[in-house]
């Protein structure tokens, strides 16, 4: 009986540091109710990471810091960004419009998946990929900042 016990506790006092890093992992939610009607966002221009074009708002965290945060982008019909990658996951759902994605170094809509309102796409770190509008397009990106955008080819970067 005293080694079963004996046993439990080092189990459990094991696991305990583990469930406390995990508690400070968790996402705390915004601190606050957070509600935006569509006429209520407020687009703005950019990202400067973007081709120029682009329109944006964010509607939870803050993309150039750590943490989890949600922004949505629009972009105009025929918007390209370049073949690119980003150091973490990259989370997208098409909201409007249709969405190109694609992974090879073509950057050919032909090559590029298709992808309608209501799509959902999950990127991994490093995932090389280009995108393309057809239509107005909103996508909506979750993410965990410091989000980055690294072009493949240097001279496409438009903070260049």
């Amino acid at each position: 009986m005293k080694l079963r016990t004996g046993l439990a506790g080092c189990l459990l006092s094991a696991a305990l540091p583990m469930l406390a890093l995990a508690a400070d992992m968790a996402d705390p939610g915004p601190g606050q109710h957070l509600l935006y009607p569509p006429d209520q966002m407020s687009w703005q221009d950019g990202p400067a990471s973007l081709p120029a074009g682009s329109r944006f708002v964010v509607l939870e965290g803050n993309p150039a810091e750590p943490g989890i945060f949600t922004l949505r982008l629009k972009l105009p019909d025929g918007y390209r960004v370049p073949l690119h990658w980003h150091p973490g996951v990259e989370r997208v759902t098409v909201l409007s419009g249709t969405f190109y994605l694609g992974m090879d170094d073509s950057q050919a809509r032909e090559n590029a998946h298709r992808l309608p309102a209501g799509s959902y796409t999950a990127m991994p770190p490093a995932m090389r990929h280009y995108a393309i509008a057809e239509g107005e397009t909103v996508v909506q990106l979750n993410s965990v900042g410091p989000w980055q955008v690294n072009y493949v080819n240097p001279a496409d970067d438009p903070r260049q």
